[in-house]
Protein backbone atom coordinates (compact mmCIF):
# COMPACT_ATOMS: atom_id res chain seq x y z
CA UNK A 1 0.00 0.00 0.00
CA UNK A 2 1.38 3.36 -1.03
CA UNK A 3 2.10 5.68 1.90
CA UNK A 4 0.10 8.89 1.91
CA UNK A 5 1.94 12.12 1.18
CA UNK A 6 2.73 13.96 4.40
CA UNK A 7 1.09 17.35 4.91
CA UNK A 8 3.33 19.73 6.86
CA UNK A 9 2.25 22.58 9.11
CA UNK A 10 3.71 25.50 7.12
CA UNK A 11 6.39 24.52 4.60
CA UNK A 12 8.28 27.00 2.40
CA UNK A 13 6.54 28.01 -0.82
CA UNK A 14 8.78 29.28 -3.60
CA UNK A 15 7.41 31.49 -6.36
CA UNK A 16 9.81 30.19 -9.03
CA UNK A 17 11.42 33.61 -9.49
CA UNK A 18 14.00 33.09 -6.74
CA UNK A 19 16.39 31.38 -9.16
CA UNK A 20 16.75 34.55 -11.21
CA UNK A 21 17.85 36.58 -8.19
CA UNK A 22 20.23 33.86 -7.02
CA UNK A 23 21.71 33.71 -10.54
CA UNK A 24 22.12 37.48 -10.41
CA UNK A 25 24.16 37.11 -7.21
CA UNK A 26 26.33 34.41 -8.76
CA UNK A 27 26.96 36.37 -11.95
CA UNK A 28 28.01 39.44 -9.97
CA UNK A 29 30.05 37.25 -7.58
CA UNK A 30 28.32 38.84 -4.57
CA UNK A 31 28.14 35.52 -2.70
CA UNK A 32 29.43 36.51 0.73
CA UNK A 33 27.35 38.42 3.27
CA UNK A 34 26.26 41.90 2.14
CA UNK A 35 25.97 43.13 -1.41
CA UNK A 36 23.52 44.97 -3.67
CA UNK A 37 20.69 42.46 -3.16
CA UNK A 38 20.86 42.97 0.61
CA UNK A 39 20.48 46.71 0.07
CA UNK A 40 17.57 46.16 -2.30
CA UNK A 41 15.83 43.70 0.02
CA UNK A 42 16.10 46.10 2.95
CA UNK A 43 14.47 48.88 0.98
CA UNK A 44 11.75 46.63 -0.46
CA UNK A 45 10.71 45.48 3.03
CA UNK A 46 10.95 48.98 4.53
CA UNK A 47 8.82 50.40 1.73
CA UNK A 48 6.26 47.64 2.15
CA UNK A 49 6.06 48.25 5.90
CA UNK A 50 5.78 51.99 5.38
CA UNK A 51 8.92 52.86 7.37
CA UNK A 52 12.16 54.54 6.37
CA UNK A 53 14.83 51.88 6.82
CA UNK A 54 15.47 48.20 7.39
CA UNK A 55 18.47 46.08 8.34
CA UNK A 56 18.58 42.53 6.94
CA UNK A 57 19.88 40.12 9.57
CA UNK A 58 20.54 36.44 10.14
CA UNK A 59 17.30 35.88 12.08
CA UNK A 60 14.35 37.52 13.76
CA UNK A 61 16.00 36.69 17.08
CA UNK A 62 19.03 38.74 16.06
CA UNK A 63 16.68 41.61 15.21
CA UNK A 64 15.10 41.54 18.67
CA UNK A 65 18.54 41.37 20.27
CA UNK A 66 19.85 44.37 18.38
CA UNK A 67 16.64 46.32 19.05
CA UNK A 68 17.26 45.84 22.77
CA UNK A 69 20.89 46.95 22.30
CA UNK A 70 19.81 50.06 20.40
CA UNK A 71 17.33 50.98 23.13
CA UNK A 72 20.12 50.61 25.67
CA UNK A 73 18.98 47.56 27.65
CA UNK A 74 21.70 46.49 30.06
CA UNK A 75 22.35 44.07 32.91
CA UNK A 76 19.74 44.49 35.63
CA UNK A 77 17.19 46.29 33.45
CA UNK A 78 13.59 45.15 33.19
CA UNK A 79 11.83 44.33 29.90
CA UNK A 80 8.11 43.52 29.59
CA UNK A 81 7.30 40.76 27.08
CA UNK A 82 4.27 38.84 25.83
CA UNK A 83 4.13 35.43 27.47
CA UNK A 84 2.25 33.52 24.75
CA UNK A 85 5.02 33.29 22.16
CA UNK A 86 8.06 31.36 21.01
CA UNK A 87 11.12 31.46 23.25
CA UNK A 88 13.00 33.60 20.69
CA UNK A 89 10.92 36.62 21.73
CA UNK A 90 12.44 36.61 25.22
CA UNK A 91 15.83 34.92 24.93
CA UNK A 92 17.53 38.17 23.80
CA UNK A 93 16.49 39.75 27.11
CA UNK A 94 18.62 37.13 28.83
CA UNK A 95 21.47 37.75 26.37
CA UNK A 96 21.75 41.22 27.90
CA UNK A 97 21.38 39.85 31.45
CA UNK A 98 18.18 41.85 31.87
CA UNK A 99 15.03 40.65 33.64
CA UNK A 100 12.01 39.58 31.56
CA UNK A 101 8.58 40.26 33.03
CA UNK A 102 5.80 38.40 31.27
CA UNK A 103 2.39 39.81 30.39
CA UNK A 104 -0.70 37.63 29.94
CA UNK A 105 -2.91 37.43 26.85
CA UNK A 106 -6.53 38.46 26.32
CA UNK A 107 -9.13 36.49 24.39
CA UNK A 108 -10.01 38.97 21.61
CA UNK A 109 -6.57 38.83 19.97
CA UNK A 110 -4.72 36.15 22.02
CA UNK A 111 -2.01 38.80 22.39
CA UNK A 112 -0.69 41.04 25.18
CA UNK A 113 -3.50 42.12 27.50
CA UNK A 114 -3.53 45.91 28.03
CA UNK A 115 -5.08 45.47 31.50
CA UNK A 116 -2.32 43.10 32.56
CA UNK A 117 0.26 45.45 31.04
CA UNK A 118 -1.16 48.34 33.06
CA UNK A 119 -0.91 46.27 36.26
CA UNK A 120 2.73 45.57 35.47
CA UNK A 121 3.43 49.28 34.85
CA UNK A 122 1.74 50.32 38.11
CA UNK A 123 3.75 47.78 40.09
CA UNK A 124 6.99 48.71 38.32
CA UNK A 125 6.43 52.36 39.21
CA UNK A 126 5.79 51.45 42.83
CA UNK A 127 9.03 49.47 42.93
CA UNK A 128 10.99 52.10 41.05
CA UNK A 129 11.78 49.61 38.27
CA UNK A 130 10.73 51.36 35.07
CA UNK A 131 11.03 48.91 32.16
CA UNK A 132 13.47 49.82 29.41
CA UNK A 133 11.29 48.30 26.67
CA UNK A 134 8.08 46.40 25.93
CA UNK A 135 8.19 43.51 23.45
CA UNK A 136 4.73 43.01 21.94
CA UNK A 137 4.19 39.84 19.89
CA UNK A 138 1.60 39.66 17.09
CA UNK A 139 0.66 36.01 17.41
CA UNK A 140 -0.12 33.78 14.41
CA UNK A 141 -0.54 36.87 12.20
CA UNK A 142 -3.03 38.75 14.42
CA UNK A 143 -2.04 42.20 15.66
CA UNK A 144 -2.29 43.02 19.36
CA UNK A 145 -4.46 45.90 20.63
CA UNK A 146 -1.85 48.45 19.69
CA UNK A 147 -3.87 51.61 20.42
CA UNK A 148 -4.21 50.63 24.08
CA UNK A 149 -0.66 49.34 24.35
CA UNK A 150 0.86 52.40 22.66
CA UNK A 151 -1.13 54.71 24.94
CA UNK A 152 0.18 52.93 28.03
CA UNK A 153 3.78 52.89 26.80
CA UNK A 154 3.65 56.57 25.87
CA UNK A 155 2.21 57.42 29.29
CA UNK A 156 5.15 55.68 30.95
CA UNK A 157 7.64 56.78 28.27
CA UNK A 158 8.74 53.25 27.36
CA UNK A 159 9.62 52.22 23.75
CA UNK A 160 7.88 49.35 21.98
CA UNK A 161 9.52 46.56 20.01
CA UNK A 162 6.96 44.85 17.77
CA UNK A 163 7.75 41.18 17.32
CA UNK A 164 5.99 40.83 13.97
CA UNK A 165 7.85 37.63 13.08
CA UNK A 166 4.53 35.88 12.41
CA UNK A 167 2.54 38.85 11.11
CA UNK A 168 4.29 40.24 8.04
CA UNK A 169 1.52 41.42 5.72
CA UNK A 170 -1.05 41.92 8.49
CA UNK A 171 -2.77 45.27 9.05
CA UNK A 172 -3.72 47.19 12.17
CA UNK A 173 -6.18 49.98 11.38
CA UNK A 174 -4.58 50.50 7.99
CA UNK A 175 -0.96 50.32 9.22
CA UNK A 176 1.37 47.44 8.48
CA UNK A 177 2.20 45.18 11.37
CA UNK A 178 5.69 46.02 12.62
CA UNK A 179 5.47 49.71 11.70
CA UNK A 180 3.87 51.08 14.87
CA UNK A 181 6.51 50.68 17.60
CA UNK A 182 9.98 52.21 17.71
CA UNK A 183 11.26 49.01 16.11
CA UNK A 184 9.59 46.23 14.15
CA UNK A 185 10.95 42.72 13.78
CA UNK A 186 10.29 40.30 10.91
CA UNK A 187 11.35 36.69 10.46
CA UNK A 188 12.04 34.89 7.18
CA UNK A 189 12.48 31.45 8.71
CA UNK A 190 11.44 28.51 6.54
CA UNK A 191 7.97 28.24 8.06
CA UNK A 192 6.99 31.92 7.79
CA UNK A 193 4.61 33.43 5.25
CA UNK A 194 7.60 34.26 3.06
CA UNK A 195 11.09 32.91 3.58
CA UNK A 196 14.75 33.45 2.79
CA UNK A 197 15.51 29.98 4.21
CA UNK A 198 16.71 31.72 7.36
CA UNK A 199 16.86 35.39 8.18
CA UNK A 200 15.14 38.39 9.68
CA UNK A 201 14.92 42.15 9.55
CA UNK A 202 14.75 45.10 11.90
CA UNK A 203 12.76 48.07 10.59
CA UNK A 204 12.24 51.57 11.92
CA UNK A 205 11.74 55.22 11.06
CA UNK A 206 14.85 55.90 13.16
CA UNK A 207 17.40 55.93 10.35
CA UNK A 208 20.35 56.54 12.64
CA UNK A 209 19.42 53.54 14.79
CA UNK A 210 19.10 51.25 11.77
CA UNK A 211 22.50 52.40 10.52
CA UNK A 212 23.98 51.55 13.92
CA UNK A 213 22.18 48.20 13.80
CA UNK A 214 23.98 47.38 10.55
CA UNK A 215 27.26 48.40 12.18
CA UNK A 216 26.71 46.17 15.23
CA UNK A 217 25.57 43.28 13.01
CA UNK A 218 28.81 43.51 10.99
CA UNK A 219 31.13 42.85 13.95
CA UNK A 220 31.15 46.59 14.84
CA UNK A 221 34.05 47.21 12.49
CA UNK A 222 35.09 50.84 12.47
CA UNK A 223 35.87 52.75 9.28
CA UNK A 224 39.64 52.33 9.07
CA UNK A 225 42.29 50.86 6.78
CA UNK A 226 42.76 48.04 9.29
CA UNK A 227 40.37 46.06 11.48
CA UNK A 228 39.45 48.45 14.31
CA UNK A 229 36.83 47.69 16.97
CA UNK A 230 35.72 49.98 19.79
CA UNK A 231 32.62 48.08 20.88
CA UNK A 232 31.35 44.52 20.84
CA UNK A 233 29.68 43.49 17.60
CA UNK A 234 27.90 40.46 16.18
CA UNK A 235 27.98 38.33 13.06
CA UNK A 236 24.29 38.96 12.35
CA UNK A 237 24.12 40.16 8.72
CA UNK A 238 22.18 38.39 5.97
CA UNK A 239 23.95 36.97 2.93
CA UNK A 240 23.45 38.46 -0.51
CA UNK A 241 22.20 35.10 -1.80
CA UNK A 242 19.41 34.88 0.77
CA UNK A 243 18.46 38.49 0.19
CA UNK A 244 17.86 37.60 -3.46
CA UNK A 245 15.42 34.90 -2.38
CA UNK A 246 13.70 37.44 -0.14
CA UNK A 247 13.24 39.98 -2.95
CA UNK A 248 11.47 37.38 -5.08
CA UNK A 249 9.37 36.27 -2.12
CA UNK A 250 8.26 39.83 -1.39
CA UNK A 251 6.76 39.96 -4.89
CA UNK A 252 4.20 37.34 -3.81
CA UNK A 253 3.64 38.40 -0.18
CA UNK A 254 0.19 39.92 -0.70
CA UNK A 255 -0.81 36.86 -2.72
CA UNK A 256 0.40 34.61 0.12
CA UNK A 257 -1.66 36.59 2.64
CA UNK A 258 -4.81 36.06 0.58
CA UNK A 259 -3.98 32.36 0.20
CA UNK A 260 -3.53 32.01 3.96
CA UNK A 261 -6.82 33.77 4.56
CA UNK A 262 -8.58 31.50 2.07
CA UNK A 263 -7.19 28.43 3.84
CA UNK A 264 -8.52 29.79 7.13
CA UNK A 265 -11.93 30.49 5.61
CA UNK A 266 -12.20 26.97 4.15
CA UNK A 267 -11.45 25.50 7.58
CA UNK A 268 -13.94 27.79 9.27
CA UNK A 269 -16.70 27.13 6.73
CA UNK A 270 -16.21 23.37 6.95
CA UNK A 271 -16.00 23.14 10.75
CA UNK A 272 -18.30 25.95 11.90
CA UNK A 273 -21.05 23.47 12.81
CA UNK A 274 -18.83 21.55 15.22
CA UNK A 275 -19.78 22.41 18.78
CA UNK A 276 -17.02 23.31 21.20
CA UNK A 277 -14.61 24.47 18.51
CA UNK A 278 -13.64 28.17 18.24
CA UNK A 279 -11.31 29.74 15.67
CA UNK A 280 -8.85 32.49 16.57
CA UNK A 281 -10.79 35.77 16.18
CA UNK A 282 -9.87 38.69 13.97
CA UNK A 283 -9.96 41.88 16.00
CA UNK A 284 -12.02 44.82 14.72
CA UNK A 285 -10.07 47.18 12.49
CA UNK A 286 -7.36 44.60 11.78
CA UNK A 287 -6.53 42.20 9.00
CA UNK A 288 -4.70 39.06 10.10
CA UNK A 289 -2.36 37.38 7.67
CA UNK A 290 -3.65 34.07 9.12
CA UNK A 291 -0.10 32.70 9.12
CA UNK A 292 -1.42 29.63 10.90
CA UNK A 293 -5.06 28.66 11.25
CA UNK A 294 -5.53 28.21 14.99
CA UNK A 295 -8.48 27.18 17.11
CA UNK A 296 -9.47 26.11 20.61
CA UNK A 297 -11.48 23.13 21.83
CA UNK A 298 -13.79 23.59 24.83
CA UNK A 299 -12.63 22.10 28.12
CA UNK A 300 -15.82 20.04 28.39
CA UNK A 301 -15.19 18.30 25.07
CA UNK A 302 -14.24 14.65 25.27
CA UNK A 303 -11.13 15.17 23.19
CA UNK A 304 -8.01 17.27 23.68
CA UNK A 305 -5.64 18.99 21.25
CA UNK A 306 -3.13 16.19 21.90
CA UNK A 307 -5.74 13.58 20.93
CA UNK A 308 -6.51 15.45 17.71
CA UNK A 309 -2.82 15.76 16.87
CA UNK A 310 -2.41 12.01 17.35
CA UNK A 311 -5.34 11.29 15.04
CA UNK A 312 -3.96 13.63 12.38
CA UNK A 313 -0.49 12.13 12.71
CA UNK A 314 -1.90 8.69 11.88
CA UNK A 315 -2.98 10.24 8.57
CA UNK A 316 0.46 11.80 7.97
CA UNK A 317 -0.80 15.27 8.85
CA UNK A 318 1.32 17.59 11.00
CA UNK A 319 -0.41 19.80 13.56
CA UNK A 320 0.96 21.61 16.59
CA UNK A 321 -0.16 22.92 19.95
CA UNK A 322 -0.36 26.65 20.63
CA UNK A 323 2.83 28.10 22.16
CA UNK A 324 3.41 27.15 25.77
CA UNK A 325 3.44 30.42 27.77
CA UNK A 326 6.95 31.52 28.60
CA UNK A 327 6.13 32.07 32.27
CA UNK A 328 5.46 28.31 32.45
CA UNK A 329 8.74 27.35 30.79
CA UNK A 330 11.46 26.00 33.14
CA UNK A 331 13.84 28.62 31.73
CA UNK A 332 11.59 31.50 32.83
CA UNK A 333 9.45 30.18 35.67
CA UNK A 334 11.20 32.30 38.32
CA UNK A 335 10.48 35.61 36.56
CA UNK A 336 7.44 37.83 37.29
CA UNK A 337 4.17 37.38 35.44
CA UNK A 338 1.10 39.65 35.32
CA UNK A 339 -2.44 38.70 34.42
CA UNK A 340 -5.80 40.47 34.53
CA UNK A 341 -7.70 37.16 34.66
CA UNK A 342 -9.63 36.35 37.83
CA UNK A 343 -9.06 32.63 37.36
CA UNK A 344 -6.70 30.71 35.13
CA UNK A 345 -4.53 33.09 33.06
CA UNK A 346 -5.77 33.44 29.48
CA UNK A 347 -2.44 32.34 27.99
CA UNK A 348 -2.57 29.10 29.98
CA UNK A 349 -6.12 28.40 28.80
CA UNK A 350 -5.11 29.00 25.20
CA UNK A 351 -2.17 26.62 25.57
CA UNK A 352 -4.33 23.92 27.14
CA UNK A 353 -7.08 24.13 24.52
CA UNK A 354 -5.35 25.50 21.42
CA UNK A 355 -4.32 23.78 18.19
CA UNK A 356 -2.55 24.93 15.00
CA UNK A 357 -3.66 23.33 11.74
CA UNK A 358 -1.65 22.89 8.53
CA UNK A 359 -1.68 26.22 6.71
CA UNK A 360 0.92 26.01 3.95
CA UNK A 361 0.07 28.08 0.90
CA UNK A 362 1.25 25.27 -1.40
CA UNK A 363 -1.38 22.95 0.10
CA UNK A 364 -4.03 21.89 -2.42
CA UNK A 365 -7.78 21.94 -1.78
CA UNK A 366 -7.72 18.15 -1.94
CA UNK A 367 -5.09 18.01 0.78
CA UNK A 368 -7.01 20.46 2.93
CA UNK A 369 -10.17 18.43 2.42
CA UNK A 370 -8.26 15.40 3.68
CA UNK A 371 -7.42 17.31 6.85
CA UNK A 372 -10.99 18.51 7.25
CA UNK A 373 -12.39 14.99 6.78
CA UNK A 374 -10.02 13.65 9.44
CA UNK A 375 -11.02 16.44 11.80
CA UNK A 376 -14.71 15.68 11.25
CA UNK A 377 -14.07 12.05 12.08
CA UNK A 378 -12.41 12.82 15.41
CA UNK A 379 -14.21 16.05 16.38
CA UNK A 380 -17.87 16.07 15.46
CA UNK A 381 -19.03 13.01 17.39
CA UNK A 382 -16.83 13.76 20.42
CA UNK A 383 -17.79 17.40 20.80
CA UNK A 384 -21.49 16.85 20.18
CA UNK A 385 -21.52 13.97 22.66
CA UNK A 386 -19.73 16.15 25.20
CA UNK A 387 -22.10 19.10 24.86
CA UNK A 388 -25.16 16.83 24.99
CA UNK A 389 -23.83 15.17 28.15
CA UNK A 390 -23.24 18.57 29.73
CA UNK A 391 -26.89 19.56 29.05
CA UNK A 392 -28.38 16.31 30.42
Amino acid sequence: MKERKRIYLSPPHMSGKEYMKIEEAFKSNWIAPLGPLVNEFEQVVADYAGVKRGAALSSGTAAIHLALKLIGVQKGDVVFCSTLTFVASANPILYEQATPIFIDSERETWNMCPLALEKAFVEAKRLGQKPRAVIVVHLYGQSAKMDDIVALCEAYDVPIIEDAAESLGALYKGRKSGSIGRFGVYSFNGNKIITTSGGGMLVSDDEEAIEHCRFLASQARERAMHYEHQEMGYNYRMSNLLAGVGIAQMDVLDERVEQKRRIFQRYQDALSEVEGLHFMPEYQGTKSNRWLTTLTIDHNAQISPVDIMAALEKEQIEARRVWKPLHQQPLFRDYPFYTAAKGTPESELLFETGLCLPSGTSMTDTEQDRIIDTLHDVLREKTFTSSQAARS
